[in-house]
Order: structure tokens, then sequence, then C-alpha cells
């Protein structure tokens, strides 16, 4: 296989030698950290298994984790074929102009950010108003969600331009406390054999169990917990040997993500017994905090202790995730800016190599987003969290499928892997089950927003119109 590179010395948009990100500054353990903040374990768990359990499919949830990272393990193959040829700060839209053409490239630079910021301003809302929740428990003292988000906005920005290698570490002590807390509870279960139907593998993960219910909710939500992996891709520039660390990084994150969420929710549904487990979900959705399906279990095992450490937890594992978006979307902000799509000021380094304008301009974006809500009155959970994660979730799933396409057009225009396997068949079947997830998401749109009709219309009309406006925008810098 030729080993040939696109775009090994980035370019400014005048074709003059470019600002580089820190080089050799991650492993593949630092980058896995980066995606498993993205993914946030524990919001993921206590946010999404609950909901879909009571609304999907019931005791076969485990199994749309399963599904669901089946066809992002497909993308990846193509992903990571890609990425051999091109390292770059802007992943997918660099991937999706190389193979379907600058303007192409350039819309899908826009959807990209639309998609880091909003569901990084979603985080917020979630954020804001648990560690609010936090705080008057503890102290008696009530201070509004979005006085939280805002402080927060500011810590995120310090960590952000102080360097990759301190976000890295920080992200770390995060992930490995909500993370260790989860799979131990998962082992324990799993070791004592159950809850009081015991393992029932069948029960969860047999096609019956799997197709029961509502299996397209169940799934939207799986793939919705698998946000934010092409952080692998992001930070190729500042990776050790990237050639040999995206690939390891990319592949590791797939499965430990896919095996964590399938593997914790199995044993979620075991401790409730699959007989019994939607009506369980279905209370604690009812009682409005559909955390405590998760914690009471784990309470159970452990002792009441955990209650109290949880909810913080769940605060960090937010935190961890915001962090990670924040660097994701300003690393776009310097890669659009090194190329000429946006202002060159956006591509100033300081002394740590870190991207410090692009981050002080998603930290305004940020506000932009999440002040409204909070000027307006609106629940963050309800209607902030809500909407965006969904939209944002929808957005990706775009670039996944553009991706996909684009790997099979680059390979079979370029011939620099003649590996079918890795350049057609995989990023086909890929792109096929990112289709079908698009379809399913879009039908149950208004489920995932918890909102209503014309709520959902309007921000499905979104993502497109974010793709025109930035292919637009591109012709209009290009002349063409």
């Amino acid at each position: 296989m030729d080993s040939q590179t696109v775009d090994a010395s980035p370019q400014t948009g005048e074709g003059r030698p470019a600002a580089t990100l820190k080089r050799n500054a991650l492993g593949v353990l630092g980058i896995l950290f980066f995606v498993l903040s993205a993914q946030a374990p524990l919001t993921g768990i206590a946010g999404a298994v609950p909901i879909a359990v009571a609304v999907g499919n019931g005791a076969g949830a485990p199994a749309a984790y399963a599904i669901a990272g089946a066809v992002i393990l497909l993308f990846s193959v193509g992903f990571v074929a890609m990425g051999r040829h091109v390292v770059n700060a802007g992943a997918f839209y660099t991937y999706i102009g190389k193979g379907l053409g600058r303007t192409t490239g350039s819309g899908s630079a826009a959807v990209a950010l639309f998609a880091y910021c909003t569901v990084q301003a979603a985080m917020y809302g979630l954020y804001g108003f648990t560690v609010s929740g936090l705080v008057e428990h503890y102290s008696g003292a009530h201070i509004a969600w979005w006085v939280w988000a805002l402080v927060t906005m500011g810590a995120v920005q310090v960590l952000g331009a102080a360097g990759i290698e301190l976000g890295a570490k920080v992200l770390a002590v995060f992930v490995l406390a909500e993370f260790s807390i989860l799979l131990v509870f998962a082992l324990v279960t799993l070791v004592k054999g159950g809850g009081p139907e015991g393992l029932d593998f069948g029960g969860t993960f047999s096609p019956s169990a799997a197709l029961q219910g509502a299996p397209g909710v169940a799934l939207m939500f799986a793939v919705a917990s698998m946000f934010g992996f092409e952080a692998t891709a992001i930070y190729g520039e500042e990776a050790r040997e990237p050639h040999k660390t995206v690939p390891r990084a990319t592949y590791l994150s797939v499965a430990v993500v896919t095996g964590f969420f399938a593997f914790v929710s199995w044993m979620l549904v075991s401790s409730y017994g699959p007989s019994k487990v939607t009506a369980a979900a279905g209370k604690a959705l009812a009682g409005g905090d559909s955390t405590v399906f998760v914690f009471a279990p784990i309470a159970a095992q452990f002792g009441g202790w955990v209650n109290d450490v949880l909810p913080i937890l769940l605060g960090t594992s937010l935190f961890a995730g915001i962090l990670a978006f924040h660097n994701s979307a300003n690393r776009y902000l310097f890669s659009l800016s090194r190329e000429g799509l946006l202002p060159g000021r956006l591509r100033t380094l300081n002394h740590r190599h870190s991207p410090w304008v692009a981050g002080l301009v998603q930290t305004a974006i940020a506000v932009l987003l999440v002040m409204p809500f909070a000027l307006a009155g609106k629940d963050p959970v309800l209607t902030l969290f809500s909407w965006f994660s969904g939209v944002g979730v929808l957005a990706c799933m775009l670039l996944y499928f553009l991706t996909s396409v684009s790997v099979i057009v680059f390979f079979r225009r370029e011939r620099l892997d003649t590996r079918r396997w890795n350049t057609l068949i995989a990023p086909a079947l890929g792109a096929l089950g990112i289709a079908a997830v698009i379809w399913v998401v879009l039908t149950n749109f208004t489920t995932l927003i918890g909102g209503d009709a014309t709520t959902a219309l309007w921000l499905v009309l979104a993502v497109p119109a974010v793709l025109l406006l930035g292919a637009g925008t591109a012709r209009v810098v290009h002349g063409r």
C-alpha cells in the first residue's frame, strides 16, 4: 500500500505554511480519555438508559448499544483508512472535502461546529441544573443554574488555553472516577449472578428481546450516547506517531465505549430483572428524576453513600464532556482559519501551542447559545439539554454519512489504498447503517428532544440550513 499522506504540512488559505498545534503531545490513552470525556459515561448511562428502557425496547435496550457499536465500528474502518492519508485538526470536514469537494467539506465544517457547540450548550444546561441542585442540597443556597454555567465557561476557557496535556490529565481523573464506579457495580453484579431473575442473557440480547417495543427509539439513544469519538482524528496533529496512534485510539475507543455501555446497561437490567425493568424505568421517569433508575441499584449494592457521591460524579462527568467538546470545537475554528475560511486571528496559538483565540470565540458561542434560555426562564433540562442534544446528534449522523461516502469516492479516485474491505465494503455498510439511524432519529425526533412537533421541525431544518450556509460561504470566500 502506498504510504503517501495528504495534508502532512498544513497550509493557510493562501498556500503558506501555517501555524501548527503541539506535536507529539498525546498518546493512545490521552486521546482515549478525550473520547470517553465527550461520551460522558455516567451522563450517558444515567440519562439515556432509563429512557431507552422505558420508551424503547425494555430489557432489550443493551442490545441496541451493541448494534449501535457495530454500525460505528463499520464506519470506523473507512474513517481510519482515510486518517492514514489525511492528518488535520478538521477531521470530518477535511475528510469530506477530500472526497466530495471543498464546498461540501466547508458545509460539513459548519455542521460539525454546529454539532459540537449545540451539544456542549446542552451539557451546560444539565450541568448548571445539577450543580445548582448540589449546592442547594449541601449549603441551602439557591443559585440559578445559569450562574454555574457561566462560571464553568470561564474555567473551561482557562483549561483549554493551558494546553492539551493539562486538559488530558484533568479529564483522566474525572473519567476514571465515573467509569470505575459503574464498571465495579457491573462486575460485582455479574459475579453475583445478576439480580432476581439471574443474568438472563437471552432476555436481553435475543432477537425477540432486542426487537420488542420500539427498538428504533433505543437505538437512537444508544447512538446519541456514543457521540464524540471523532476526537481520535481531531487530535491527530498533536498525537505521537499519528498514523499508528489514531487508528489504535479509534478502534480502542469504539470497543471500550460499546462494551462499557452494553455491559453496564445489561447489568442494570439484570439488577431489576427483565420482566420488571421496564416498569422500574417508567416509574423513575414519571417521578421526574431518571437517575434514580441507575443510582438505586448501585446504592443497594454498595450502600447509601453512593447517593451522595454519584450526583457529584454526574457533575464532573458533564464538566469533562464540556471541556472535551470545547477542545474539539476550537480546533475546528483553528483549522478553518488556517484554510482561510475564517479570520486569520483564530489560528493564533499561545506559548503552549493552544488555539486560545479560537477558544475564546467558542466560549462566546456557548454564552450566546445558553443565555437566551436563561433570560427566557426556560427549564435547562427540558429545553436546552433536550433540544440541543437532539439536534447535535442529528448533525453528527449527517457527518458520519457524508464521511463514509467521501471515503469511498476518495479511494476510488486516488487509489492510495486498494483494500476493498477498508475502502469500499465497510464504508458502504457503515453508510447504510448510518442512513438507517438517521431515518430512525427523524422518525422519533419529537421523542428524542422531548418537545412538540413544531420545535422538532425547526431543529431538524436547522441542520441542512447550516450545511448550505457553510457551503455558500466557502463559494464566496474562494470565488466560485
